[in-house]
């Protein structure tokens, strides 16, 4: 629910009491801290106005590394929008140092290109521009010779970086690299000389990714909601007269020399943070930051002004249409993030009085009575405006007015006061916990640091934010709802039916570019040849790791204390799952609705909110979750409240009436959403065929036949089945085994577990093609190929292929698929491990093209999983990027225990990463082909598809297998006739 990350003003009990902030000076360098910041942050200038944000967390020896730009789409000029983001695509494709074979020549060519998209911008007959274009093409293929790609990416894989990304939104632009820590220097290096030039080559095989990206907007219905509502909001606003990916007339015009201009200007270290939280020494990090980027010239970055939007003084009614289901949003225009006020404090507090996915007026009266399939709110975060967002999905007998009526009738009785007076004390503890979790995050911590310095706000402000928020009242609370939520809101309605303004961007036809994949700059080479400091692994020893207990009746308890903060999270492992049982995953979804006959369902939710405790019951393939979470003081109480429900939860007729209803309608729902369609539907059946875990499911027939009783029958035999208890927390081992053995009902004879249904991957002796119809503007196709039954042994060889051919943005599907040839935006491949003992792995490979591109696109893909090729750099690069992320990689906390769980399933008594560690040290590119060769080429495969018929070249799909359209009941199963089941 929240916008923005505010953090904990408390680790343990007791207010944050905030001083001045403080200056300290370490050598030469002065750096700022705040007093009581739980993040101990420093915050360093340096003389060219770079800000660096330092906290050190040594939960593992990495460091989580963004660096934010404070720019994004709303920067781009009127006529040229889509800069902001083409940059951010441009800055992996290296500078005059890196990417480049010869920069003197190849300087010659791009200098001549971005001339030609100069001149081909005046061009208007469509003829001349497509023969000029070609022109381009044939240049550019010439400058390739010269470039080598993806040189970024080697080597930021090659240290070892973890999640490499960037993001652009309208207020800023972010480069994210999580590294290990003794790799520091060496990514300063290289980021040092990124952002100091622009050197914009393969151009227009990246536009080809932006244009599928554009294409993938395109088809998705939410984004045409929010264009909508921030179109009708901001008349006045970039936020709303322009997009951060662009128009297509603009896109299909773009200006290097407009991109360089925008680079020039706000790309300036006056404009820019580096932020950096985890396993780092802050004397020794600042000393190598202003080594690297000490002498970055700084400029003078121009002030965004913007015209003030006028009030909204009537609702303003939109509607959208695609494929996906039908929701109606509400949108209101509120103060922005930077603004840093009380304000903007009590508009999130109303959000969560709204909605905050437990006890909020949405929360119990719209999900908890089920008079609307889904609702909720958030706000979305802009600089200069924020948007309180409202939405409901309906029933399958309501309107879009209906739903919004609703939505309206809550924020009234937010206006009239009417929620609890605990309520907003209780948010505000919400708000610790979360915090004090976020704190274990270094993402987090570091994302932070992100947010107050694009926002322009003081670090002592940002974290003031709880304190702050203890001090509103209701009384401030109501008047301010008074004021800000009236009839001055922006209604979307997203209907379902063919969209009227569909279009797509058109594919330019482009030559293969060079890739120059085996050759490496002096700057790469320089880079290879720095050896630093070896981390050692360090691998799970279960027995050292992880204690054990045992409760009355044999019930096993795996303990790991929390030695962090006090937090505590209790699971209760239940190993029959819905493959077994398909009408387990309706029973532990109609226990949400449920109360005991002490209280109701809404009170127990509410009484959970209190403690600061939240629980969930969830069904898996083979088994069922109890999760509960809280605050450690508030455990017995917590468990005492859930035992009592799960043990004593009364039947409420039209509790299930509405749940199966709302039931029927998600499900309606799913089958138009194209992911679900293409990764849930087509890619079970391309795997088992007909019979398979989503068709196993319950049909609508099935979920007529339900009864109360069968239902929380089943609820109640779940905790009297054999099981055993996973704990994290402060507490010591006899302390939860002894609350345990008190709180934790079980009966004198735990029941023995049903026998598991297991699904195997089927062979395929004749290769299929499934295809599904959607109203798209892409194509997606998976290709699923069945593997070997699950051998330890195999693991290393697939994690290092996994990473050489399909795993990363250098990895040889990404280099060949979408930087030589722009076939896709999307694209990757991997070899996947079974999970279990005794099952199958699977070869899986995903393009999400253009549905004209379609051919090429397939036949690049059976070609590369056919045929990989062979590269010594490539591999080596590949080689240390697993290592180094092996030797840095830490698995604490509670996932140690899910670790161990997740061996088991699969027959292993110790941390398999200590084999593949040392089987990888010693392997060679050969290793990898031979793995290629017995286990991935000349498979047969089976291919799915989901795109517009109309669209579809159906005799190129052909040519892969025989063709064959599934229904979405062939995908679900939701028509099915009733089957036999056991009570």
């Amino acid at each position: 629910m929240t916008y923005k990350s505010i953090l904990a003003s408390v680790l343990m009990s007791g207010a944050l009491l905030l001083g001045n902030s403080t200056l300290a000076q370490e050598k030469t360098q002065e750096y700022k801290t705040v007093p009581n910041d739980p993040l101990k942050t420093r915050i360093y200038t340096l003389e060219n106005g770079l800000k660096v944000y330092l906290s050190e967390y040594k939960d593992a020896p990495r460091i989580q590394t963004y660096i934010a730009v404070k720019a994004g789409g709303k920067n781009d000029p009127a006529d040229a929008t889509g800069l902001a983001h083409y940059l951010e695509h441009i800055m992996f494709k290296g500078t005059s140092h890196f990417g480049t074979l010869d920069w003197e020549k190849e300087k010659v060519y791009l200098d001549s290109i971005e001339q030609m998209f100069e001149h081909n911008r005046t061009l208007t007959d469509p003829e001349e521009r497509t023969a000029y274009y070609k022109k381009i093409d044939s240049v550019s293929n010439e400058a390739s010779h010269y470039s080598i790609a993806n040189e970024y990416d080697r080597m930021i894989g090659m240290i070892g970086a973890k999640g490499t990304n960037a993001y652009t939104s309208n207020d800023r632009t972010v480069y994210v690299n999580d590294i290990p820590a003794n790799e520091l220097e060496r990514w300063l290096e290289i980021e040092g000389d990124r952002f100091r030039e622009i050197t914009p080559r393969l151009f227009h095989t990246e536009l080809e990714a932006v244009y599928e990206e554009k294409n993938r907007a395109l088809d998705n219905d939410q984004r045409k909601v929010f264009n909508a509502m921030f179109a009708s909001m901001f008349p006045n606003h970039p936020y709303g007269t322009q997009t951060v990916i662009g128009t297509i007339d603009h896109l299909k015009n773009p200006s290097i020399t407009e991109i360089k201009k925008y680079f020039n200007t706000y790309y300036r270290p006056n404009n820019v943070a580096i932020c950096l939280s985890g396993d780092l020494d802050p004397d020794k990090t600042i000393a190598l930051i202003k080594k690297y980027f000490g002498d970055w010239k700084p400029g003078d970055i121009p002030e965004f002004t913007y015209q003030e939007e006028k009030a909204i003084t009537s609702p303003i009614e939109k509607e959208v249409f695609g494929p996906s289901t039908g929701m109606v949003f509400l949108g209101y225009r509120m103060p922005g993030l930077a603004s840093d006020s009380r304000d903007l404090l009590k508009e999130q507090l109303c959000d969560m009085i709204l909605a905050n996915s437990a006890a909020g007026l949405i929360d119990l009266d719209l999900n908890q009575t089920q008079k609307v399939v889904n609702a909720s709110s958030f706000v979305y975060p802009f600089n200069d405006y924020t948007v309180h967002t409202l939405y409901a999905i309906p029933r399958q007998d309501q309107s879009l007015e209906e739903a919004k009526d609703l939505l309206l009738a809550e924020m009234e009785k937010l206006k009239k006061g009417e929620f609890e007076d605990w309520l907003l004390e209780a948010i505000v503890n919400d708000f610790k916990k979360s915090e004090i979790k976020k704190l274990e995050s270094n993402s987090a911590r570091a994302d932070a640091y992100v947010q107050a310095f694009t926002r322009d706000i003081k670090w002592e402000n940002y974290i003031d934010d709880i304190d702050v928020m203890k001090s509103i009242t209701k009384e401030e609370i109501v008047k301010f709802a008074n004021e800000h939520y009236n009839d001055n809101y922006v209604v979307v309605y997203k209907r379902v039916g063919e969209d009227p303004n569909k279009i797509k961007v058109e594919k330019p036809s482009i030559t293969k570019v060079e890739l120059n994949r085996g050759k490496s700059s002096k700057f790469f080479d320089n880079i290879a040849a720095q050896k630093p400091s070896k981390l050692t692994p360090l691998f799970l020893d279960y027995e050292k790791d992880i204690q054990e207990g045992k409760l009355k009746r044999k019930v096993l308890v795996r303990y790991k204390q929390n030695e962090e903060n006090d937090l505590f999270n209790l699971y209760y492992i239940i190993p029959v799952g819905k493959d077994t049982d398909p009408t387990l995953s309706e029973a532990v979804q109609y226990l949400e609705f449920l109360g005991t006959d002490k209280m109701s369902s809404a009170q127990i939710k509410q009484e959970f909110y209190k403690l600061g405790a939240s629980y969930s019951v969830s069904s898996s393939s083979d088994q069922v979750y109890v999760s509960l979470s809280g605050l450690s003081e508030n455990m017995v109480p917590s468990i005492r409240l859930f035992e009592d429900l799960i043990n004593n939860a009364k039947a409420d007729e039209n509790a299930l009436k509405n749940m199966i209803a709302n039931e029927k309608k998600s499900r309606e729902d799913m089958m138009k959403n194209k992911g679900a369609i293409l990764f849930t539907g087509l890619m079970n059946y391309g795997l088992y065929g007909s019979d398979n875990p989503v068709t196993n499911g319950l049909s609508n027939k099935e979920l007529d036949q339900m009864t109360s009783e069968e239902l929380v029958n089943k609820i109640h035999q779940l905790t009297k089945m054999k099981h055993h208890i996973l704990y994290y927390g402060p507490e010591t081992l006899k302390s939860v085994v002894a609350t345990l053995n008190k709180e934790h009902v079980v009966p004198k004879k735990l029941q023995a577990v049903p026998t598991q249904k297991d699904f195997f991957i089927n062979d395929i002796e004749k290769p299929q093609v499934y295809w599904a119809h959607y109203d798209m503007v892409q194509a997606e196709v998976i290709f699923l190929a069945k593997g070997d039954v699950y051998n330890p042994q195999k693991i290393a060889a697939a994690t290092l292929f996994n990473e050489y051919f399909g795993g990363s943005m250098n990895a040889i599907v990404f280099q060949e698929m979408r930087e030589a040839q722009g076939l896709a935006y999307s694209v990757f491949s991997k070899y996947g491990v079974a999970s279990e003992q005794k099952k199958h792995d699977y070869t899986l490979a995903y393009i999400g093209t253009q549905s004209d591109k379609l051919k090429e696109a397939m036949a690049g893909m059976m070609k590369l999983l056919d045929n990989p090729p062979k590269n010594e750099q490539s591999f080596d690069a590949a080689k240390k990027a697993v290592l180094s992320k092996l030797e840095s990689e830490r698995i604490t906390k509670g996932s140690v225990l899910f670790n161990y769980e997740a061996a088991l399933k699969k027959g292993n008594d110790h941390d398999i990463r200590k084999d593949v560690y040392d089987a990888v040290k010693n392997m060679t590119i050969d290793d990898i082909m031979k793995f290629h060769q017995d286990f991935i080429k000349g498979k047969n495969y089976n291919i799915c598809v989901v795109g517009d018929k109309d669209k579809l070249d159906m005799e190129t799909l052909k040519t892969y297998g025989e063709l064959k359209e599934l229904s979405l009941n062939d995908l679900f199963g939701f028509d099915n006739e009733p089957r036999q089941l056991n009570k």
